[in-house]
């Protein structure tokens, strides 16, 4: 894969890490189908696009609806004719259901089904959907990578995470599985993660931003993966706050990674049967 000039879909493109990661690759000179529910913010980042080195193919989409997955892939290739890589960025955090939830937290048996829906809906069934729509296109140009947001370990675990954090560990398993599925194909499957809380919308009421991660410390790793030197990094898990931009980018991918879905603490043998 060249690393010049991909056709990248971004989930969540419009505000917090999406839209930092969809900033980075644009600046970059990559062309990025950038997805989002919210239409008005899709258009601002559209402007803002108009003075960036790639191309910008905005598309409005609720990913908890069935019928986006190839709404969204088909937009993808009319404009660009091909998909290099799908970032599953988009969210639904705890706030969307109180805003105080860190203060307040929402307990297990505080939470109802329609909740539960809404958050496996995008958090989890769709990074999985989006890779199904994007995969055959990726396996027959036997080249491609798809990178998901998930979140720590501890956020998966944490009292009054059940929504978010339950979410999250699904998406990310399911993203491990196909890593070991696509071995060999060329199409690769990482996980990224910010690795503290990150100042975006989807946290709430959170603390001083200030005091925050930002959300632009996913672009470094990000475009790492992307690159011809990360063709053969698959199944891997990297946390950006651990990213050391004074190191070699080689390098500093391995001070942050790990296996993905925590496969080092595994008791049993991963293997087939």
């Amino acid at each position: 894969m060249a690393s010049d000039n991909l056709a990248v879909i971004v989930t969540g493109a419009a505000s917090g890490m999406g839209l930092a990661m969809t900033v980075a690759l644009l600046t970059a000179g990559h062309d990025v189908t950038a997805v989002d529910r919210n239409g008005a913010a899709l258009t601002e980042l559209a402007k803002r696009a108009a003075n960036l080195r790639g191309t910008i193919n905005p598309v409005t989409a609720d990913l908890a609806q069935p019928d986006s997955f190839a709404h969204v892939t088909g937009s993808a290739l009319i404009k660009f004719g091909r998909i290099d890589a799908l970032v599953n960025n988009a969210g639904i955090g705890q706030a969307s259901i109180r805003s105080d939830q860190r203060k307040e937290p929402i307990r297990f048996w505080d939470t109802t089904p329609e909740q539960w829906g809404r958050f496996i809906a995008v958090n989890a069934a769709a990074p999985i959907n989006m890779a199904r729509a994007v995969l055959p296109h990726m396996l027959t140009a036997k080249k491609g990578r798809i990178i998901t947001v998930t979140t720590s370990l501890g956020t998966m675990v944490r009292e009054g995470y059940l929504l978010y954090g339950s979410s999250k560990a699904a998406a990310e398993a399911a993203m491990a599985s196909l890593s070991a599925d696509l071995t060999g194909t060329g199409v690769t499957s990482n996980i990224l993660v910010p690795g503290g809380t990150t100042n975006t919308p989807l946290v709430g009421e959170a603390g001083d931003p200030a005091k925050m991660l930002q959300p632009e410390i996913m672009a470094a790793p990000l475009l790492w993966l992307l690159s011809d030197e990360a063709t053969e990094v698959n199944g891997r898990r990297f946390i950006a706050a651990d990213w050391d931009a004074s190191l070699p980018p080689a390098q500093a991918a391995e001070k942050a990674g790990a296996p993905i879905a925590w496969m080092s603490i595994a008791r049993m043998p991963i293997q087939p049967g």
